[in-house]
């Protein structure tokens, strides 16, 4: 049972990669369609979320643009495109409870979805490994 968990798992991840940035979002790569989201170590630095704002669908990002704000009890910070395209949704569940971001920063809790503009853009982003050897070192 364990085992075909694991192996099921694995096929999920083979569906989508996920990168990170040196800012601390992550960005799925589904098709051409990318979903962003902050990671679970920007939730630790930041605190209980208390506020979010998202970009409006349609409109078009370039790669490090300011795309959305994210307040805590402790600072507002940026969350930024760590790739160009276009804004095709937000999520509305952490604008109406931006608790749920501190709950499943990775998972649930993305913050909104880009059409990739370039591929390209995707593959210079951090892997998972080289994330975590860069917030070791931060």
């Amino acid at each position: 049972m364990l085992s075909l968990s694991k192996h099921e798992g694995n096929e999920a991840e083979d569906m989508s990669e996920t990168r990170y940035t040196d800012q601390h979002e992550w960005a799925r790569l589904d098709g051409d369609i990318v979903t962003i989201g902050i990671t679970k170590h920007a939730t630790e630095q930041l605190g209980d979320v208390v506020f979010v704002e998202l970009p409006a669908v349609g409109r078009t990002l370039g790669k490090g643009a300011e795309a959305a704000v994210v307040e805590s009890v402790k600072a507002a910070s940026e969350v930024y495109a760590p790739v160009g395209g276009t804004v095709t949704e937000g999520n509305q569940a952490i604008v109406d409870d931006p608790a749920t971001v501190n709950a499943d920063p990775e998972g649930a809790s993305w913050f909104f979805k880009l059409k990739l503009a370039d591929v390209r853009e995707f593959a210079t982003l951090m892997t998972a490994a080289q994330y975590a050897e860069f917030v070791k070192d931060h």
